[in-house]
């Protein structure tokens, strides 16, 4: 069938195998949403409505300190869904954080109505969404905890090396990277001068070159 009927549920293996009375108010309720690059999904203080349910596509969620520093929460990637959103619906709550496309990106909105018919009665539905909640808080939770009790040293290794993944070269921005491990841009070009003169990386406009990873992973670990 077409990706607005049943299709999209191959992204969720657990919704495609509801059975098929508790699978109809899904694939009937759900809507298909998409939209561009640069998108605001949501922002603090504003009504949950749907159930959101990333097909493809990158959404980034993120908090602002109260400098205005942004602090990136998690990501959703295809086939995942948002814990804030959950919670909302859940608590009849208001959203408090913001979500932007960082892709061109398509999902699948169910209602609010829908979504609560769904907790009640199927208990494959709710032991979905009950799981994803779990994986997606302990993320929450390693970021809570990074940014509590590591040092921007470790914080900034830990993450140059996650985003390059093997590569040795990242097309981001200092504010970005600031964003990233929940810092300001100038405490970030601070450390990464630092990293430059130590022979770490490598400064560009807009980029950063891993030159060294070994003494960036034992930073991870230890600071130092």
């Amino acid at each position: 069938m077409s990706l607005p009927d049943l299709g999209w549920l191959q992204r969720f293996p657990a919704l495609a195998g509801m059975p098929d009375g508790e699978r109809a108010p899904l694939v009937g309720g759900a809507m298909a949403m998409h939209a561009p690059a640069g998108t605001t999904v949501y922002a603090p203080g504003e009504p949950c409505n749907a159930f959101i349910l990333v097909i493809d596509g990158g959404v980034r969620v993120y908090q602002l300190d109260a400098e205005g520093n942004e602090i990136v929460l998690y990501r959703l990637g295809p086939g995942s869904l948002c814990i804030l959103t959950t919670l909302a619906l859940l608590a009849s709550d208001a959203y408090s954080a913001f979500a932007v496309t960082e892709t061109p990106v398509h999902a699948m909105a169910l209602p609010a109505a829908t979504f609560n018919d769904l907790m009640a009665r199927s208990a494959q539905f709710r032991s979905f969404v009950f799981n994803a909640q779990a994986a997606r808080m302990a993320d929450l939770m390693a970021v809570i905890q990074n940014v509590a009790f590591a040092s921007i040293e470790q914080r900034l290794a830990a993450r140059l090396l996650t985003l390059a993944g093997g590569g040795l070269e990242l097309s981001i921005t200092h504010q970005q990277l600031a964003a990233e491990i929940g810092s300001a841009r100038e405490v970030v070009s601070r450390h990464l001068k630092t990293f430059e003169r130590r022979g770490w990386v490598s400064l560009g406009r807009g980029r950063v070159e891993l030159r060294n990873a070994a003494p960036l992973r034992a930073a991870a670990q230890t600071g130092r």
